[in-house]
């Protein structure tokens, strides 16, 4: 099940654990009398065990938020690729995020550049955590090193399955920035699948802790290989993992808010999505709505954030409700697509109508209804088309869903006019055609990077 971590930032961590350093050492009086430097945090501050700590729940922290934090109307990855895909919709008059749903979005945008840092900044943060503990817990913290690695490889996965190809995965080496060439998307996954093996090797031991973490791990590298079209290793790899697990983002009204209800419940800025809308039919698009599915209820409510947009709510995230990042319902999906790629679709069926017969939890949310079993399809396209559909309504909002578009095209062969939302856009003109976002201006202060290498898919 899903572990509590407190969200506190690296420096409010580092900050509270040099003041109960320096009090420890000094007297009130000298201490009251010292020069003050409010928000400086030398390295000596952190150098300690009690440090290390404190980077790492920092680390923790930072990484949830750069998934699905909240707090304000800015949003993350797993919106701003919802937006792009068929998840959601823009009711909102901000153009940028106009521009991600119509598929058109720009190297300079002003909601992507801060996502896309926020990504590189969870990595930094967490290897500057690793570098910590293993100078000051070298042997007593390995669970905490392992779930480092595992943060560093889920962001580099992410940012693999939803940026185009030329992503530099730079790092700051004793103060100093070491620019890097730019990587093609399956060198991305490559890198992340050696930090998922490097966090295995140090999750070996058996309590919850440990194993929560290693399961975690399970789950990236069965999504790394999969990415990678290593369909049967990545079934092998999860084989493991049980249904019940749950790695969770937690949020509270005390810390930061659930994204999801932000940018839906709260200000309607974003709207369920559905195959049809103002314009018309929307190819390719999922029915989230109109198919009334259990898995992703829905709640019309009036118009949405830019007073014209029909807004339909989700009904799965509250305001503080936790977000599944991996779980044993991700390590079943992988077992059914291998079987997909070994043209099992009875087996793949079978793995399918076990989890409609007894919805997994996620976070705190469990279908409500039945869900009818599924027939076994005749063709390897209508087992493509079965299996995709079906994923989609059991990841709804957890950040998968641009990755499998990608791979739609780049691993099934289809055009991405016919995997992508497609025709005319209820805002204006035409979907565009891209498959990923660009890697942002912002990285042009690495001289190495002059934009993405390609858009493919």
């Amino acid at each position: 099940m899903k572990r509590y971590q407190p969200r506190v930032r690296p420096a409010l961590a580092a900050g509270a654990i040099g003041l109960g350093l320096m009090l420890g050492g000094c007297s009130v009086k000298e201490e009251l009398l010292a020069p003050q430097q409010p928000g400086v945090i030398s390295p000596g501050d952190v150098a300690s065990p009690t440090g290390a700590e404190g980077l790492y729940i920092g680390a923790v922290g930072n990484f949830k938020n750069a998934l699905l934090g909240g707090s304000s109307n800015t949003e993350t990855i797993w919106q701003f690729s919802g937006l792009l895909t068929d998840e959601f919709k823009s009711a909102d008059t901000f153009s940028q995020r106009n521009d991600a749903d119509q598929r058109v979005t720009q190297t300079n945008d002003a909601q992507l550049s801060p996502i896309y840092t926020s990504l590189q900044q969870a990595r930094g943060y967490s290897r500057t955590a690793l570098q910590f503990l293993r100078q000051y817990e070298p042997t007593s913290s390995n669970t905490h090193q392992a779930e480092m690695l595992f943060t560093i490889a889920f962001a580099e996965m992410q940012l693999g399955e939803d940026f185009c190809n030329g992503i530099a995965l730079g790092e700051t080496v004793n103060g100093v920035w070491n620019y890097t060439a730019p990587l093609m998307t399956k060198d991305v996954f490559t890198a992340a699948l050696a930090r998922v093996d490097s966090g295995l090797a140090l999750a070996t031991a058996t309590d919850a802790a440990t194993t929560q973490v290693k399961n975690a791990l399970l789950i990236t590298k069965g999504r790394l290989q999969v990415d990678l079209g290593q369909f049967a290793s990545a079934a092998a790899t999860v084989a493991s993992v049980p249904v019940t697990f749950q790695y969770a983002a937690d949020y509270s009204q005390t810390t930061n808010d659930n994204g999801w209800w932000i940018m839906t419940t709260s200000s309607k800025r974003y709207t369920v999505a559905d195959s049809v809308d103002a314009a018309g039919r929307i190819d390719n698009a999922i029915p989230f709505v109109s198919a009334k599915d259990p898995r992703v209820p829905t709640t019309a409510n009036g118009k949405g954030f830019d007073t014209t947009t029909p807004f339909v709510g989700q009904s799965i995230w509250g305001r503080d409700d936790p977000i599944a990042i991996v779980d044993g319902l991700d390590g079943q999906l992988i077992q059914a697509e291998a079987k997909l790629n070994a043209n099992d679709f009875a087996g793949m069926t079978t793995i399918l109508n076990a989890l409609r017969a007894t919805p997994p939890t996620q976070g705190i949310f469990k279908p409500s209804g039945t869900l009818a079993p599924l027939t076994a399809p005749a063709t390897k396209d209508a087992a493509v088309a079965l299996f995709f559909r079906e994923k989609a309504f059991w990841t709804f909002g957890r950040g998968q869903r641009l990755g499998d578009l990608r791979r739609l095209v780049r691993q099934y062969g289809r055009q991405q006019n016919q995997a992508y939302p497609s025709g005319a856009f209820f805002k204006n003109g035409s979907y565009g055609t891209e498959v990923a976002f660009p890697v942002p201006d912002r990285d042009k202060a690495n001289p190495q990077f002059s934009g993405c290498i390609d858009t493919n898919a």
